[in-house]
């Protein structure tokens, strides 16, 4: 009886094989997964009264909740790094690595213009826990 060599086995035999084998490689290669920091914030609509009365009942002119708002976040470079929408109580959360950020918000329904570009840093030891973007009314 002869040997069996590597190439004459079946190939079912030799793929799963050599997919461990790269499995194994590219494990070994891969560096340690970048730490990801959680970034909130809340967008906002004001003024919400047309004159400001002298003894306003609480929460009377507030800012309102931005809902369904778009915001787009950028890294330095200026690539989109994720694009967020807000929730109906105007809440926005995403995690991001360290870096240095703008937040780009996006025309939003019933709003005049667009919300001012928010920028922020993100690092281990000082990442912004709430970010604020304000559109505005356009009350007088």
């Amino acid at each position: 009886m002869e040997p069996i060599h590597d190439d004459d086995r079946p190939p079912t035999v030799k793929r799963p094989l050599a997919g461990l084998l790269l499995a194994v490689l590219l494990a070994a290669c891969a560096g340690p997964s970048a730490a990801l920091y959680r970034v909130e914030g809340l967008a906002l609509a004001g003024p919400t009264c047309p004159v400001v009365p002298a003894s306003p009942l609480p929460g009377q002119c507030d800012p309102r909740p931005v809902a369904g708002a778009v915001l787009v976040v950028t890294d330095a470079s200026g690539h989109e790094v994720a694009r967020l929408t807000t929730g109906t109580d105007g809440s926005f959360a995403t995690d991001l690595p360290a870096g240095t950020y703008t937040l780009t918000p996006q025309p939003a329904a019933g709003l005049m213009g667009v919300a001012p570009p928010v920028a922020f840093g993100v690092s281990a030891t000082d990442h912004p826990t709430a970010l604020r973007v304000e559109y505005d009314t356009g009350i007088r």
